[in-house]
Parts: C-alpha cells; sequence; structure tokens
C-alpha cells in the first residue's frame, strides 16, 4: 500500500471558472506533491470575464466541513484564500486556533479579483489585520492588498518595507509581498522576516492570461511547507512553480486565462 502524501488544506471560495479560489487551490497541491483537501467559505459565479455573483456559506457549514477534515484527516499545512466577510474571517480565524501550534498556515488576504471585482471590504480586512494576520506563518499579499491589510498608504518603496514591518509586528510570522503588479522586466517578490529579507524574482512573461496567479502560489507555499521545506526554501520553490505556471497561461473565454497548473507535465509539443 502506498503511505498518504503530506495533506493540505485550503479554507477559500470557489471559481466556478476554475482558474481561481479552491479549484486553482487542489490543481497547485496535486502538481506539488500533496493531498489537497478543501473548506468553502463562499460560492462564486465567475469566468474569464470577471465575478458575476458571490454568496458566502452560512459559519455553521464552514465549520462542519472543518471538523469533518481536520477530526478525521489531519492536516499538515493550511491555506486561506477568500473569506468573504469581517463575520467569516471571524469564524475562520476561530477554527485556525484549533489547530496545533506546528502546524503551518499560509494566509492569501484576498481582496479583489484578477478583474478588479471587490471581494473583500474595509471591514473584512480589518478583521484579517486583528484575527488572521497573527495566526500566518507566511502572509502573501500583493501590491493591491499590502497597503489595506497593513493599514498603510503606499506611496514609495520605503511604504512597502513599512507595510511589512507592520505586519511582521502584527504577529505574521513571515510576509511575502508579491510583485506581480509592478512594473519592470523582472517580477520581484520580497520575503521578509524577523532580521530578514531575501528577494525571488524570474523573468516577466509576456502573456495577459494570469487568473489564479495569487492563489495558486499561496497553495504551492502551503504545500511545500506540509513537505518539510523551510519557509525561505517553500518560498523559492513555489515561485519556480508560478513563474512557469504563467509564462504558460493560456486564453479560455473571451477575458483572462488562467496560469497553467499542469505546465510541468505537458508535452513540449503542447
Amino acid at each position: 500500500m502506498t503511505s498518504a502524501p503530506p495533506r493540505v488544506l485550503t479554507v477559500a471560495g470557489s471559481d466556478s471558472g476554475g482558474g481561481a479560489g479552491i479549484q486553482a487551490d487542489l490543481k497547485a497541491m496535486l502538481a506539488n506533491g500533496v493531498h489537497g483537501m478543501s473548506v468553502l467559505t463562499a460560492i462564486t459565479a465567475q469566468n474569464s470575464l470577471g465575478v458575476q455573483g458571490a454568496w458566502e456559506l452560512p459559519a455553521e457549514q464552514v465549520e462542519a466541513q472543518f471538523r469533518s477534515v481536520v477530526d478525521d484527516i489531519g492536516v499538515d499545512a493550511v491555506k486561506t484564500g477568500m473569506l468573504a466577510s469581517a463575520d467569516m474571517v471571524r469564524v475562520v480565524a476561530a477554527l485556525l486556533r484549533t489547530l496545533p501550534p506546528e502546524v503551518p498556515v499560509v494566509v492569501d488576504p484576498v481582496a479583489v479579483s484578477k478583474h478588479g471585482d471587490a471581494l473583500l471590504g474595509a471591514e473584512a480586512m480589518e478583521a484579517v489585520r486583528s484575527e488572521v494576520v497573527p495566526l500566518a506563518t507566511v502572509l502573501t499579499p500583493n501590491l493591491t492588498e499590502l497597503g489595506p491589510v497593513a493599514g498603510v498608504e503606499l506611496r514609495t518603496l520605503d511604504d512597502r518595507e513599512l507595510a511589512a514591518k507592520v505586519l511582521l509586528d502584527a504577529g505574521a510570522s513571515w510576509v511575502l509581498v508579491k510583485g506581480g503588479h509592478d512594473d519592470g522586466d523582472l517580477a520581484v517578490d520580497v520575503l521578509h522576516g524577523p532580521d530578514f529579507r531575501q528577494e525571488f524574482s524570474a523573468p516577466r512573461a509576456d502573456n495577459r492570461h494570469t487568473h489564479g496567479t495569487g492563489c495558486t502560489l499561496a497553495s504551492t507555499i502551503a504545500s511545500y511547507l506540509a513537505r518539510g521545506y523551510d519557509v525561505p526554501s517553500a518560498v523559492g520553490a513555489a515561485k519556480e512553480y508560478i513563474s512557469g505556471a504563467v509564462a504558460h497561461g493560456f486564453a479560455l473565454g473571451g477575458g483572462i486565462g488562467p496560469v497553467d497548473h499542469a505546465w510541468q507535465f505537458r508535452g513540449s509539443g503542447q
């Protein structure tokens, strides 16, 4: 009998188009050698053009999903994504606090979809800062999310450093500031920790089909943490994977297509 791979749980919303959210998380987990499990917080009607609707699940349904998985199967790492509202943030934070302290938690503070649709309001972002950030082993804000989750207005590069420090002071063990929304030939992500700073860069792909990038990166980091990597090594491995996935992103529908979660397994002619 084959032994089970590491177990990673995603707590996030769904994407009916399959490019982001729970669907992207599970694809990334499979591609990176772990068994993916899920707790849905919200259901979206979503495609390559945007988000047409979103419905938050009741707290008791979220709690039941979490307990069902954790109490029987167990987890080696958790990734959180779309938490939908301040109430949902508090529900999920309470559940995360029941985990053993050695289980790493990767928090993607999803606030806006790739198409610009708001997925988390200001009140909910404040709840993320107070309730979830202190539980984060790795927090993965992009440049749109960094200022709101830290409560810092970003005007200069120094402000980014300040925002990362604020989030570390708020309790996050590590903060990965993603540079995908920045300019330049390189996509540079900066990992901040106590007395630690490291840049991870890759050539910027000339490809508009990047739906699901943030979900995929966070899930991949969680996968490598579950496999026993330390945080800088997990981020480095995830950066390599997401860079390939973005480069191989493909058109789907009439808007922004998804990254290719299976890029490593496709033949050179595909």
